[in-house]
């Protein structure tokens, strides 16, 4: 548990941290020096191609050019991987040469969908289905085929953002990946492997529930395939949480049903439904609605805990919960799967109380490990037993905006991006970097097994710096290219701040917000809509002005 003297420290701890990160914004801004260099980097010319920020802390946006400069140099060719890749380059997330993972590459995309002229982002996820699902050689192996299956979520905002029509005739149409990937891990045997995409056979078993109640894995005695699904076993690489401590029974990965892996399958549903329904597919659309709704239903029904309000993972001993606090409960909002009253309790685990505390939020938000778990380490975070990770702390954010949590989203967002610049501004182990992951209490990066987490890291890391200061800082909360349209939660506090030179669905604009005249310039080469926290205005091409009545 959390010690009297932690709890009693932890406000004091947040508003140092709070004072040092306030002390950011005119300091001197170092360099950045590579930790190493790429023999095959690509080598692409990104200047030019990813959006123009604007804001009056000036070290903000230069660690979002940081941020994009570190992703050109892990940007790579794979030309000495040998029999060769199915799309070249590729963004590599800085861990091993001739390996990628699926959900780091997932999460790339969401970042480099702002710039994809220049970041192949989409390029990668063929690097991953061709292998898979055509099975077709590569050098560049798969680490975990069963890793996070989200890749459909990727595919659903870039293409909500880009309206890029001939990636959807490709992915699903011509090669229906995303269905097949779905089935993939629904279905594939555990222990079975693919030698020519991936070196791990599968770890990801599913399990059923017996007449006798009992949750029976694939790989046991008395499992039938007839019994109702329930869900998934996993390990704690696939799942990519390498050292959880999510099973408080037993250190056996698979005596839990793992709660992410049922509700990314899930997400994955809804965003193969939504995007059958945006192309007009309307039978698709009603079929993958048909099997998100089952997996919704059988979240609800057994991951539930009324008593804590809070969904966790299963205990196949014990035949209950595995009360186990972790961000990646909230992959549950992020499919829509709770009530408004359910996500209501999910999100007061991610506030902050009268004393100051919060069990996964605060000023270091977004805990890979409660604050009250035993094994949870207050000082660098050990990796997943409390550490900071990007795409837990994205994939909540999104979690919280789509239940209406606005508020509290850009402020998790902007206390982790101003954690993460700080780190950056005083440097570790001699680095002015962009790490791994990050400490849960003070301004360093997190450890594995004593060890500092990976400098360079983008990566997935890449999110705070690019996606959450554009989207949760700045507030422009989403940029739909299918409805041609921009909703901006413009907020006074951040000064003259906007963004030029931003690209989506064939449209080029600059939309800044001139403190002074308290009115927006515009700069347009094709019509579309622009809302401002809720009021709509007609945008034209050309140059103009427009001036909100509501400014927060």
């Amino acid at each position: 548990m959390y010690s009297i003297l932690q709890r009693i420290l932890l406000p004091a701890v947040s508003l140092m941290a709070a004072n040092t990160h306030a002390q950011t914004q005119d300091a001197p801004f170092p360099d950045w020096t590579p930790s190493s260099v790429n023999r095959d980097a690509a080598n692409v010319d990104w200047q030019g191609a990813v959006p123009e920020v604007v804001h009056p802390d000036r070290n903000l946006t230069k660690l979002y050019q940081v941020a994009w400069k570190i992703t050109a140099s892990r940007t790579r060719t794979g030309e000495f991987l040998k029999p060769g890749l199915p799309a070249t380059p590729y963004l590599d997330e800085n861990v091993y040469n001739d390996q990628i993972w699926i959900w780091d590459s997932a999460f790339m995309v969401l970042y480099s969908r702002y710039a994809p002229s220049a970041f192949p982002g989409l390029q990668t996820l063929d690097n991953i289905y061709y292998p898979i699902h055509k099975q077709v050689e590569t050098g560049l192996k798969i680490h975990l085929r069963d890793n996070p299956p989200i890749l459909a979520w990727a595919e659903y905002d870039n293409y909500m953002m880009t309206a890029d029509e001939k990636r959807m005739e490709q992915v699903m149409d011509k090669e229906n990946f995303l269905e097949k990937h779905f089935d993939f891990f629904q279905n594939v045997k555990k222990g079975s492997g693919q030698k020519y995409a991936s070196p791990q056979t599968i770890f990801r078993g599913v399990v059923r529930r017996s007449p006798s109640g009992k949750f029976i894995a694939e790989d046991e005695a008395g499992y039938d395939e007839k019994d109702p699904f329930i869900g998934f076993t996993w390990s704690r690489g696939a799942s990519g949480m390498d050292n959880t401590p999510r099973n408080p029974v037993s250190d056996r990965d698979k005596d839990i049903v793992w709660v992410d892996a049922i509700a990314q399958q899930a997400l994955s549903a809804l965003c193969i439904a939504r995007i059958h329904e945006s192309r007009g597919n309307t039978e698709k659309q009603k079929q993958w609605m048909q099997t998100y709704n089952g997996l919704k239903d059988i979240v609800n029904k057994y991951y539930w805990d009324e008593e804590d309000g809070f969904y966790y993972d299963l205990s196949r001993k014990s035949g209950t919960f595995s009360k186990v606090k972790t961000c990646s409960s909230y992959w549950v909002m992020m499919a829509e799967i709770p009530s408004p009253k359910q996500a209501a309790r999910m999100v007061a685990y991610l506030q902050t109380d009268s004393s100051g505390f919060s069990e996964l939020g605060g000023k270091y938000p977004y805990l890979s490990l409660s604050r009250k778990h035993p094994l949870y380490n207050n000082e660098t975070g050990d990796y997943w037993r409390g550490g900071i990770w990007l795409p837990l702390a994205y994939m909540t954010t999104k979690a919280l905006e789509k239940y209406g949590y606005d508020e509290l989203a850009d402020e998790l967002s902007e206390n982790l991006l101003r954690q993460i610049l700080a780190v950056y501004m005083q440097g570790f182990d001699g680095k002015h970097t962009i790490w791994e992951c990050y400490s849960p209490s003070q301004d360093r990066p997190a450890t594995e097994h004593g060890r500092t987490a990976r400098p360079d890291f983008c990566g997935w890391s890449a999110l705070g710096p690019i996606s959450m200061f554009i989207e949760n800082v700045m507030g422009f909360h989403q940029i739909n290219g299918l409805k041609k349209r921009i909703e901006w939660t413009l907020k006074g506090k951040n000064g003259t701040h906007g963004l030029k030179r931003l690209k989506f669905a064939g449209i080029t604009t600059d939309v800044v917000y001139d403190s002074a005249k308290k009115a927006v310039d515009v700069k347009s080469d094709k019509p579309y809509t622009l809302v401002i926290n809720g009021e709509s205005f007609d945008i034209v091409p050309g140059s103009q002005m427009v001036k909100p009545s509501k400014i927060k």
